[in-house]
């Protein structure tokens, strides 16, 4: 029997421990039916520090899921992975032991890694298991592993062999502070403080003689070039790019402009020769209508030097250091080198206006460092020419929420680039490639001998296939972790070749596809596209069932979660105050998709729940503390409350399976707190403690138990506590089985309105300052109460309850009259006071909708009236939803 307080501190620990010892959650071993398997493709946690806030919240989400799922009588499948070979690992370790990889032998590095991030993945484990998560402990992955290694490498094998991967020397997007590629996902836009500048270049020779008429200078600020020595004014953010202009462009249609097409001008300070062309990606309403193209600004300038085979000129090297082609500015940074080269112009008499701006730039996500376009050689993933089948595949899926769907349409609707796999770091999986020295012919590792590292492990064959030449080079760049992460459906079905029979397979056929992808919206150009790519090319499938995207945790400000900010929660701090489980009622409070704000409330309110349920479980065990076998005759009332619960156990059925945590949550709580809690059970005390009622007995236990079942997947440990000791203490409630309807047959209608009287009743009680078990001499409803009056009676003491066949004589009285200030005051003026007095004095009459007081007539929108219902005979008059309750007698 549950006594005294509940104790989280204990209780919490105990069962987490428990479950871990019992594998509890373990996935059996002899599952093999896809029908009765669920499986959850489990988001892994970057190992880039502490688990923050984010990572409770949508763990907890998922676990709720689990939890579902398995009492469902499903075989759920909950693994865990450690995502610990990517750049954000690196830099843990870097911070951590306070070093740079440069600094560092390859191996000694990744060494440092492996340790580095061994301690924080043990310490996610235990953060995870001290949250009561239902994970599956036996299966857990790391990113970095050799097994993952493996399946990494055959992907790349897969899907090269498919002709879905290439290398190229081109340019690609560049972080300077990672000093590696990234790809299109990997960056994102921020608004930045900058200036434009007009900066004047020397026209050197037209292409052919202007249009005196076209080039009328009236409308435009800067004069068009007409002869040599003549300024061509382009705009720029950027004039750290000038000694990497190889170009000139303006638009086929610019008149003004046309003469210059096929002429050439000279760049400012560095004074090399540049040729001008036309292309019809030039903006010609901005600034001049010619712009320049430099080696590279941005992503119309490489489409440029692409389609006109322009030269390549390297400005800025791979840490955004200017190269030896600045001349006097090598050596700077980039903003350095704005500066200095503005100034310069600016000496030069070149600088025409410079004035403030705020613009848009391309960061990368991890450290906001402005990108760069490099030109250097890469391995990329085809997916330009499949974005609408990639795209299908995504319909294919159920989204929780479907307006999900929008922000994956949207991603690949704004692709631009080819997916950008491989990586310049330290640390990492590398690429199973060699290269001949000679002729550059790629040499694939063979799948039998992976994982392989080319820099340590010797190539498939002695020489070149291709030309005979006998130098191998090994590849020395690693994958983009995106490359691997988004192989875990296949990773957890245990995908990998057969050699003997020439073909893939998998060692659990059986949850794939997975049933249920649940990840944050913030990755889902990241993770999800990734993941549907990749499982799409290597099965023809796509990789899961259903998606659930979860939101942000904000502040309470609703502002997004950063230690920069200062305003980052920390779970250990908020668990050490607050219960698990009333972490898990917060969580569940949000409406999938939608970002949810960190309230403490909410945490409060999830403690009030677990009391409740704790002391509501007291009393029901003192009240019915053995079994009871259901009675020929159940009660009305408990026919109705089981029915009630009936369609509760519906609703949330339905509520859960749709992914909907807080209308399920909220529905719950309410129906258990007032329904049952509030009316229910002060009624089923009373006539237990009467008589030991044995129809009040079985519902009070089955309502109960099932409502112990309903909490369990949302508060997990005070339900198995409460389960254990009232019900199967050698069974956990997460084990058990799903309540289903009952069906029993009850007047819900009558039942509802018995209840409401029984609150109207016990509200009059309270505002009249009386004791619940004050006696009511005469109490008269009129309402569909039959056969629930002795209920009525007994619970709120009425002597005389009398059933009214008819309705009382209800007469409906004005209660005030309040005008309508926005139009009374312009029209009636000083006359506004004698208006509010006549009313106030009731020196008034209503008549046709028109209101005449104080010697006006007032028309309908000057003036609402406010009626009330009041009973024309004696006593009190109660409202109780659709039924009435008279109070004659105290």
């Amino acid at each position: 029997m549950p006594t005294g307080e509940y104790d989280p501190d204990a209780v919490e620990p105990k069962w987490q421990q428990q479950w871990l010892d019992d594998e509890t959650y373990a996935y059996p071993d002899d599952a093999t039916d896809p029908n009765t398997t669920f499986a959850i493709d489990t988001p892994p946690p970057t190992v880039s520090g502490s688990l923050h806030w984010g990572h409770v919240y949508g763990s907890i989400l998922q676990d709720i899921v689990a939890r579902f799922e398995r009492m469902q009588g499903h075989d759920v499948f909950y693994p865990f992975g450690y995502d610990d070979n990517g750049i954000a690992s690196e830099r843990l370790t870097e911070s951590e032991l306070g070093i740079r990889h440069q600094d560092f032998d390859r191996y000694e590095f990744q060494e440092k890694c492996r340790e580095v991030c061994a301690d924080y993945e043990e310490e996610f484990t235990e953060k995870m298991q001290a949250m009561g998560t239902s994970i599956d402990w036996n299966n857990t992955y790391q990113t970095i592993s050799p097994e993952v290694q493996r399946v990494s490498q055959l992907s790349f094998i897969d899907l090269y062999d498919q002709g879905r991967e290439y290398r190229k020397k081109a340019p690609a997007i560049w972080c300077p502070d990672c000093e590696t590629a990234i790809s299109q996902v990997e960056t994102e836009d921020h608004e930045e403080q900058s200036y434009f500048n007009d900066i004047a270049f020397e026209l050197v020779e037209s292409g052919s003689e202007p249009d005196s008429d076209a080039v009328s200078d009236e409308d435009y600020e800067y004069p068009t070039p007409t002869e040599p020595g003549d300024d061509i004014v382009i705009s720029t953010t950027r004039p750290e790019l000038i000694p990497a202009c190889v170009s000139m462009f303006v638009h086929p249609d610019d008149d003004r402009n046309a003469h210059l097409v096929g002429g050439t001008a000279r760049v400012p300070l560095f004074g090399h020769e540049i040729p001008i062309y036309e292309d019809d990606r030039v903006d010609r309403e901005k600034g001049t209508g010619v712009v320049m193209c430099c080696t590279f600004g941005d992503q119309t300038d490489i489409e440029w030097y692409q389609a006109h085979d322009l030269d390549l000129r390297v400005a800025i090297d791979e840490s955004a250091t200017m190269t030896d082609l600045a001349g006097d500015y090598e050596g700077m940074s980039t903003e350095e080198a704005r500066e200095a080269i503005v100034e310069d112009i600016d000496d030069a008499g070149q600088l025409r206006d410079r004035w403030e701006i705020d613009h848009v730039v391309q960061v990368h996500e991890r450290d906001d460092v402005p990108v760069e376009y490099r030109v250097t050689e890469q391995w990329y993933v085809e997916v330009l020419d499949k974005r609408e089948e990639y795209l299908d595949a995504g319909r294919e899926m159920e989204w929780f929420p479907e307006k999900m769907f929008t922000r994956y349409q949207h991603w690949i609707d704004g692709l631009e680039w080819d997916w950008c796999i491989s990586r310049q770091r330290s640390s990492g999986i590398p690429f199973p490639v060699w290269y001949c020295a000679d002729c550059d012919h790629e040499v694939i590792a063979e799948k039998s001998d992976l994982p392989v590292d080319p820099l340590s492990d010797d190539p498939p064959v002695d020489s070149c296939p291709e030309c005979g030449h006998d130098e191998l080079v090994p590849e020395d760049d690693v994958f983009d972790t995106w490359a691997t992460s988004s192989l875990t459906p296949l990773i957890n079905a245990g995908w990998d070749w057969d050699e003997e029979n020439e073909e893939f397979t998998m060692d659990r056929p059986e949850i794939y596809p997975m049933d249920l992808r649940p990840q944050g919206h913030d990755i889902i150009s990241f993770w999800l596209f990734h993941t549907v790519i990749k499982c799409y090319e290597h099965t023809g499938e796509v990789p899961f069932d259903t998606t659930m995207i979860n939101g942000m945790v904000l502040d309470e400000n609703r502002e997004k979660m950063s230690k920069s900010k200062g305003n980052v929660v920390d779970p250990d701090a908020v668990l050490d105050e607050y219960p698990v489980d009333a972490a898990r009622f917060w969580a569940a409070g949000s409406a999938i998709g939608d970002d949810l704000p960190y309230q403490e409330k909410g945490l409060r309110a999830g403690e009030k729940l677990i009391r409740k349920l704790w002391n509501a479980s007291k009393l029901v065990d003192s009240l019915a503390p053995e079994p009871v076998d259901r009675p020929d005759d159940l009660a009305a009332l408990d026919r109705w409350l089981l029915a009630e619960l009936d369609a509760e156990i519906e609703e949330l059925t339905d509520l859960l399976a749709n992914r909907e945590f807080s209308k399920a949550r909220d529905g719950l709580r309410t129906f258990f707190w007032n329904t049952f809690c509030d009316d229910y059970l002060e009624i089923a005390k009373q006539r237990l403690d009467e008589g030991g009622d044995q129809s009040a007995a079985y519902t009070l236990r089955t309502a109960h138990e099932r409502f112990l079942k309903l909490f369990a997947p949302l508060l997990s440990h005070v339900t198995e506590e409460l389960y254990r000791d009232m019900y199967d203490a050698d069974a956990s409630i997460h084990q058990s089985v799903w309540p289903e309807p009952l069906g029993i047959d009850a007047d819900r209608e009558g039942g509802a309105a018995a209840m409401a009287v029984v609150g109207a009743l016990r509200k009059y009680k309270s505002d009249q300052q009386l004791p619940l078990n004050a006696a009511l001499s005469a109490v008269e409803v009129y309402g569909p109460i039959e056969g629930f009056e002795d209920d009525i009676r007994g619970v709120m003491h009425v002597e005389e309850l009398t059933v009214l066949d008819s309705e009382p004589e209800i007469e409906s009285v004005i209660a005030d009259i309040s005008l309508d200030y926005s139009k009374v005051g312009p029209e009636y003026g000083s006359q506004v006071p004698d208006l509010e007095d006549g009313i106030e004095a009731g020196d008034y009459d209503l008549t046709d909708d028109e209101l005449h007081v104080a010697g006006e007539e007032l028309g309908p929108d000057f003036f609402e009236v406010n009626r009330e219902r009041r009973y024309a005979g004696e006593g009190e008059m109660l409202e109780a939803g659709d039924a009435i309750v008279i109070v004659s007698e105290v």
